[in-house]
């Protein structure tokens, strides 16, 4: 759960009062409205000019950067896929995490977790735009992170593979007591989700939920 409070960045934004306390949300509005900016402060990628962000209690200001990311972990707009084959690139975000490495099993559960019918073995070149979405997607998961931050997850996707994606993510963490925060100009997304946006505009919050 995140408590913000006087949360202020440049001219993007000015968020008063924000508890995020739904295992998975939302957040929406235009183009320009603070969306990735709110997104990257939650991790520390952003520091705030001013203004106060809890995770469960602890202010993350006095945590370590790196070990906050391994907690919360994010994945932006443009995703970075590495030389070489699948199952490395799902494999360096456990490196990072300093985790051990999974199983072939485990991997190639998590690529059926986001519809990805491919071996570990397959070079990342083969891949189509929406295929590295989804592997990226795959790498975070495997991370078991205790929050996951998704800048447009499914920009790349039909609409048939994102609802699956996205139920798939919404399944998972529900299931294991993580939180999901993603960001969104889907209309389908959001409204998988009516009681749990945030919608943003001009770096204010117009309600989260039932506020709306």
């Amino acid at each position: 759960m995140f408590t913000i409070t006087g949360l202020k960045y440049r001219s993007i934004l000015d968020i008063q009062s924000l508890t995020i306390d739904r295992p998975v949300s939302c957040i929406t509005g235009p183009s320009g409205s603070g969306k990735t900016t709110l997104l990257r402060c939650l991790n520390r990628l952003c520091e705030p000019d001013e203004g106060v962000i809890l995770y469960n209690g602890m202010d993350i200001a006095r945590t370590d950067p790196v070990m906050l990311r391994r907690q919360i972990v994010m994945l932006g707009q443009s995703p970075v896929l590495y030389d070489g084959t699948i199952g490395d690139n799902l494999q360096i975000g456990l490196r990072f995490a300093q985790k051990p490495a999974a199983s072939r099993d485990r991997l190639l559960e998590v690529l059926a977790g986001v519809g990805l019918q491919k071996s570990p073995d397959e070079e990342c070149q083969t891949l189509s735009g929406g295929e590295r979405q989804r592997l990226c997607l795959a790498r975070v998961l495997l991370m078991d992170a205790k929050v996951y931050l998704l800048d447009e997850p499914s920009s790349a996707l039909d609409k048939e593979t994102e609802r699956f994606v996205i139920e798939n993510l919404a399944s998972f963490v529900r299931g294991r007591g993580k939180e999901l925060i993603l960001v969104t100009h889907s209309p389908e997304v959001a409204g998988m989700y009516p009681g749990a946006q945030i919608r943003l505009s001009g770096g204010r919050t117009e309600g989260y939920g039932d506020e709306q």
